[in-house]
């Protein structure tokens, strides 16, 4: 349970945490250019890679999210206990080289393995990143900040589309390149290569300038010591809280579920649909996640922290069911809409409310968990959204298509069943866990006071006695 700020935190000027913020934001925008950029350049490597829709599905999410929810759980447990700085940038370097390397990939099974290479290397970022926020930040501010670095997902995925569109443009004169050590190579391939290597640079940056904040909020035994907590203790936590972490986890993975469905194949879409040539395609998605995205993130994580100031303690679940039910129609709308000024209009606003979980979710978490699982618990969400999210939801739209239209052109349709069933879940739930969260925050703050009443009895018993009746619950 996350202490109270004191006093003095409203006139603190934050500004090396605000860097922080920015910082993180900066390696979480290379993040998404390296995540997405694959979604822009899909004809062509399914035409070289000789791929179905389905195959090509697996290698957006399921190869990366697998991994990366996979990997996330142990990541975490080191960034609960030693310097979070370090571990990042080594993952910041991992993901920077395993993109270049899908640039390499001659078959499905070697971009599949680089793929997978790049989730792993991504798992280190936003455990370790809302860990450290928590310590940086008052609860008052974390809305807003959690809000920040989360823009650099739609910054990266707006500029993927953005370098994607204006390096296919830059190359359609030349199908094929020769590189020094790597011989031909196509246009697809050395994308990757573009793309990817200057990561290296974020991870050089970032082991230079962050220091590892120090840890706040943490579970204390009954005399007032710091427990050490292991993956068993942070699992207990949320068995502890089930209702609560059901609510979120399935909830917000729902959500993301929407959320990737529309990254993921926008792009195929309007390519089929209405004949955009990548280039046009890359440029005009391209804008839209900066802006409506973008937009919708920070609208997200200010909701959050004016519902805080009002009183609202389930502040983070009723900004996001809020974002859900908005978002319903137009993420529909937008596939079956005959023009295609019709279908951007209503693109632009289902992707401002689909930002909505970003901020909200992670506030979440680190208002709720002790400092030392913090991490751990982020990554257990990470894990939920990111199978379900990412991994499924890309994967049953391609299934959709291939299977039950039997078109590739049918693509829309496909997304339109995915977001109705997965927004509709997802606002169920959310609401539902509103007064779950409620309830947990009340229990996790009487067993917060039972601690200080423990440790206050400890300090005034006779030398050598304690006080076992009480105790920070970490059932």
């Amino acid at each position: 349970m996350q202490s109270p700020s004191s006093p003095q935190s409203g006139n603190k000027r934050y500004t090396y945490e605000w860097y922080v913020v920015v910082i993180c934001m900066l390696a979480y925008v290379f993040s998404f250019i390296d995540r997405q950029v694959l979604a822009l350049m899909i004809e062509p490597i399914k035409r070289d890679l000789h791929l179905t829709d389905t195959q090509f599905s697996l290698l957006h999410g399921f190869a990366f999210s697998l991994f990366y929810a996979v990997m996330g759980m142990p990541i975490a447990y080191l960034a609960d206990r030693f310097a979070r700085p370090r571990i990042i940038a080594t993952g910041i370097a991992l993901w920077s080289v395993a993109t270049a390397t899908c640039g390499l990939s001659q078959s499905f099974v070697h971009m599949f393995v680089s793929r997978m290479s790049v989730g792993v290397g991504e798992a280190a970022l936003s455990p370790g990143t809302y860990s450290m926020l928590a310590d940086c930040f008052p609860k008052e501010k974390m809305g807003r900040a959690v809000g920040v670095y989360s823009l650099g997902s739609f910054i990266g995925g707006g500029i993927a589309f953005l370098v994607g569109g204006y390096v296919i443009a830059l190359l359609k004169h030349a199908s094929v390149f020769t590189l020094p050590l790597f011989g031909e190579m196509r246009a697809w391939q050395l994308t990757f290569f573009i793309v990817g290597l200057p990561g290296l640079l974020v991870a050089l940056l970032f082991t230079l300038t962050v220091r590892d904040p120090g840890r706040k909020g943490l579970a204390q035994d009954g005399t007032g010591k710091a427990k050490r907590v292991s993956m068993s203790d942070a699992m207990r936590f949320v068995a502890s809280h089930r209702k609560t972490f059901f609510c979120h986890y399935v909830g917000f993975s729902f959500y993301a579920m929407g959320l990737y469905c529309l990254m993921s194949w926008t792009p195929a879409f309007y390519m089929r649909r209405f004949g955009l040539t990548p280039v046009e395609t890359g440029y005009t998605l391209g804008v839209i996640m900066l802006v409506a995205n973008t937009t919708g993130v920070f609208c997200g994580g200010w909701l959050n922290d004016w519902l805080l100031r009002r009183g609202r303690a389930d502040a983070p679940m009723r900004a996001a069911w809020i974002g859900a039910a908005c978002m319903l129609v137009p993420a529909i709308a937008f596939t079956q809409a005959a023009s295609l000024g019709a279908s951007l209009a209503w693109l632009v606003v289902a992707m401002f409310f689909a930002s909505f979980p970003l901020p909200t979710s992670a506030a979440a978490v680190q208002s709720l968990a002790p400092n030392q699982m913090r991490a751990q618990i982020s990554a257990m969400f990470l894990l939920v959204s990111n199978l379900i999210g990412l991994g499924l939801g890309t994967t049953l739209v391609a299934i959709l298509t291939d299977k039950l239209f039997g078109s590739p052109l049918a693509v829309g349709h496909s997304m339109a069943i995915i977001n109705a069933v997965a927004i509709v879940l997802a606002a169920v739930l959310l609401f539902i866990g509103c007064k779950q969260y409620r309830s947990s925050l009340e229990r996790e703050a009487r067993e917060a006071r039972i601690t200080l009443d423990a440790v206050e009895t400890n300090e005034h018993l006779p030398a050598g006695a304690t006080n076992t009746g009480s105790r920070r619950g970490i059932a």
